[in-house]
């Protein structure tokens, strides 16, 4: 029996590397979703039938239990899935990743409990053990302070106080500390459990300091920790599928983390420790700081310059993601498609509140994948484009990046929509991003400005396009 678990096991991380490939794609992300779950499913019934090796008893015990926690995390998590919008999707995935990495932590803490003394383990088992405590709790405190900050229920931005670097350290040390005794000595429960707080608490400090900007970084970077602790949790429990997924998860999310920070010009260690996502001292937070006039045209007036473009290129932002306008933009750009006009969108990394957002929005809205472009791949094409429309996007899309050295952008790669022929944005009002920096695209003499709902004023210009 316990030799088909394996081959069960086996088959549960192909289906993980599968997934993960096929998630390199808009295209093909649906289907990687669906071949990871198939893969867990698999992972979870299989280990139903552990036996135990040596006297061939079941490994687990109170089925009944865990029958019922299998049913209701089942029925809890689709739930959630099809009630959360889209715009709260990134926190709900920092969330379930908050929960995986408090499950994790609570495996090591109980593993150690039932054997009752780290002396009946290998050294091995003893680190593995101590780390998946101490890195699960970072992860869970970590994820629901993102959480909070994504879904508004503290502020966004970066919480600081005086001596936090210093205070960081020394919580880590103590940690260290800990985790060497426990490794090194007798078993003690009170020793556990304060390293359990003592991890709780740094993953809290540790995100509180990071601003909304630098939230889908956190997000990843979270995500790859719960991944190295539910791989050091399968060393804990003899456990492949746990071992292989946990380090997939790991390895994939430090990944993403990395790429994400390159995307934005800047190191991990300057979006952990650089309290980025707080206004700069003396910036306003209107244009009147930048030297230029806005012009604000009405839905219609804008519309009229559809008529003569030959080609448009769509830049969704979080703007879009907030007023749900991702299925009024469908329209708007199959009503352009329908007039000959040559239609793309513009996707830049980090746009939006997680890795993907954009993807996800506009394939929710049945885009067409063809349509959609990288930033890479969409610059170059923008000096030939007749408009370009920006939807509630910001710092992607602020030329100072290219060479203002005192804003905190600088560096970061953007979408050159500056250097179409004309730019309109579809914005609520000259509110800064996230970065709290001003636009001086909204004042650049090729710009024009249509302020409203991202919904209504798509939805509008939709309108005023078809009769044209």
């Amino acid at each position: 029996m316990n030799d088909l678990i394996e081959v069960a096991y086996l088959a549960t991380a192909v289906c993980f590397i599968l997934a993960l490939k096929l998630m390199n794609s808009p295209k093909t992300a649906r289907r990687g979703n669906l071949l990871a779950a198939a893969g867990m499913a698999l992972a979870l019934i299989a280990t139903f039938f552990l036996r135990d090796p040596t006297s061939g008893r079941w490994v687990l015990g109170n089925y009944e239990w865990m029958a019922g926690a299998f049913v209701f995390g089942t029925v809890a998590g689709v739930w959630s899935a099809r009630r959360v919008q889209m715009t709260a999707m990134p926190q709900m995935v920092a969330l379930f990743n908050g929960l995986g990495g408090g499950a994790v932590a609570l495996v090591a803490l109980i593993e150690a409990m039932q054997v009752g003394g780290m002396g009946h383990r290998d050294m091995v088992q003893a680190v593995t053990t101590v780390l998946s405590l101490f890195i699960g709790a970072i992860s869970f405190s970590g994820s629901l302070i993102a959480f909070a900050k994504l879904q508004e229920l503290m502020t966004g931005r970066p919480i600081t106080y005086f001596g936090q670097k210093v205070v960081n350290l020394l919580l880590l040390a103590g940690c260290i500390a800990l985790m060497i005794l426990l490794c090194a000595g007798p078993y003690s429960l009170p020793l556990f459990l304060t390293l359990l707080g003592a991890s709780l608490a740094i993953g809290i400090l540790f995100v509180l300091p990071i601003g909304g900007a630098d939230m889908p970084v956190v997000i990843s970077l979270l995500n790859s920790f719960t991944g190295c602790a539910a791989g050091l949790a399968g060393f804990v429990l003899g456990n492949t599928a746990l071992l292989i997924g946990g380090g997939l998860v790991g390895a994939s999310g430090l990944i993403l983390t990395l790429e994400m920070c390159k995307a934005m010009n800047r190191s991990l260690e300057n979006v952990v420790f650089g309290a980025f996502g707080s206004a700069p001292s003396g910036a306003s937070s209107t244009a009147s700081a930048l030297q230029g006039s806005v012009r604000s045209y009405s839905v219609e007036d804008a519309a009229i310059i559809f008529a003569s473009a030959e080609s448009v290129v769509i830049v969704p932002g979080y703007g879009m993601a907030v007023a749900q306008a991702q299925h009024v933009v469908k329209e708007l750009a199959d009503r352009l498609t329908a007039k000959g006009i040559d239609v793309k969108y513009a996707i830049h990394p980090v746009a939006g509140r997680m890795p993907g957002h954009m993807n996800v929005l506009l394939a929710e809205a049945d885009v067409p994948y063809d349509q959609l472009f990288d930033l890479e791949e969409i610059n170059p094409m923008f000096v030939e484009t007749d408009v370009a429309l920006v939807i509630g996007a910001n710092d992607v899309v602020n030329p100072a990046a290219r060479y203002d050295k005192a804003s905190p952008i600088y560096g970061m790669p953007i979408l050159d929509v500056d250097k179409a022929r004309t730019v309109i944005v579809c914005k609520r009002g000259m509110s800064p991003g996230f970065a709290g920096i001003e636009n001086e695209l909204f004042l650049q003499p090729n710009t024009i400005m249509v302020f409203g709902n991202a919904k209504q004023t798509i939805a509008k210009l939709s309108s005023a396009a078809e009769s044209l």
